[in-house]
């Protein structure tokens, strides 16, 4: 299989390396310098130092020939670059192309989706997404993952398989993209509401006032209501429940507000030590698609009338009206009520 995988952050480069081992495989940068680089160092030193190139890993700046490279019948393209940018990179893609993204959020301003987006631009495309519990690091350095290929189209995710399935990458599949995406997006979210909550208690215990900071219940809780709020508003944009028991759901959510390697944790950590946001994006070097994520999840919500309060809470916080401290006391106050 041609495979071309488009954007060469952490998590492209690491799909791009596992992939090459056996299939044809070419990573596209627009960086021109940066691929010069990976070229003779066959690292990719800016986002994923960890892990070698291998030597059959095609590198390649032009766009257009890293399209061609995997348009066939036989072909794969792999969008890896940031939700901000999917839009432009599906119009870039010929009729019938096969096409997964790996991106995780709702797209700015419009609030759409990716499948939603596909269908905006190119209706023609066979259009899923990859995605699940993935730290790029681990990936790339063989260590056992385990994804999820949505899309409607069944050929596509089978063909998702073929592509990636290993004995160190398990690829399951399932033909609820709007479930696996809504997974996808709101787990950032919760993963900086997490985050911030332990680093409050992180920050009590170094002061010795940890009696009434967040702990692990803390935690487990907002873990669990955070799936809830996913469960609820997948459930109005047409998902399947099941889905949010799975990869794309639990999975994802647990792995991404506990992880240490998890960016949309950091932000949330260093928050509740009172660092400013933009400092915050500025030093992380990487996207963390919760942050942009959040005030579009709450949009999305409000329009189908759907309660999401750890959301509102984030949202708040990210936007300097509330402080961490205030936004723990402000969820922890509301009214009691049935948990189902």
């Amino acid at each position: 299989m041609r495979i071309s995988v488009l954007g060469a952050g952490a998590w492209g480069t690491a799909l791009a390396i596992q992939a090459s081992a056996r299939h044809e495989v070419m990573l596209w940068a627009r960086d021109a310098a940066a691929v010069a680089a990976m070229q003779v160092q066959r690292r990719n030193h800016h986002y994923l130092p960890e892990a070698a190139l291998p030597d059959a890993l095609l590198l390649e700046t032009d766009l257009n020939a890293a399209i061609a490279h995997a348009s066939g019948p036989d072909g794969l393209i792999i969008v890896a670059t940031p939700m901000a940018a999917l839009r432009s990179m599906l119009s870039a893609l010929p009729d019938g192309a096969r096409v997964l993204w790996l991106c995780k959020g709702f797209e700015a301003g419009t609030g759409l989706l990716g499948h939603e987006i596909a269908r905006a631009v190119q209706p023609r495309l066979s259009a899923g997404i990859l995605s699940g519990p993935s730290f790029a690091q681990e990936v790339a350095l063989g260590q056992p993952t385990a994804l999820v290929a949505a899309s409607e189209d069944a050929a596509l995710t089978e063909a998702a398989v073929d592509a990636f399935h290993s004995d160190r990458l398990r690829i399951y599949t399932s033909a609820d993209p709007v479930g696996v995406e809504v997974g996808g997006a709101v787990k950032n979210v919760m993963a900086i509401a997490v985050g911030a909550a332990d680093g409050l208690r992180m920050r009590a215990e170094r002061i010795g006032s940890a009696a009434e900071a967040p702990g692990l219940n803390a935690r487990a809780a907002l873990i669990t209501r955070g799936l809830a709020e996913m469960l609820r508003l997948g459930l109005a944009l047409g998902a399947r429940s099941e889905t949010f028991m799975g990869l794309s759901g639990m999975g994802d959510l647990v792995l991404t507000a506990t992880g240490d390697l998890s960016r949309n944790r950091r932000v949330g950590l260093l928050l509740a030590e009172g660092l400013a946001l933009p400092k915050i994006l500025h030093d992380l070097g990487h996207v963390a698609e919760g942050v942009y994520s959040a005030p579009t999840v709450l949009a999305r919500a409000r329009q189908k009338g759907v309660e999401m309060p750890i959301t509102e809470a984030v949202v708040a916080v990210l936007e300097g009206r509330l402080s961490p401290v205030e936004a723990v006391d402000l969820l922890m106050g509301r009214q009691s009520r049935a948990e189902h």
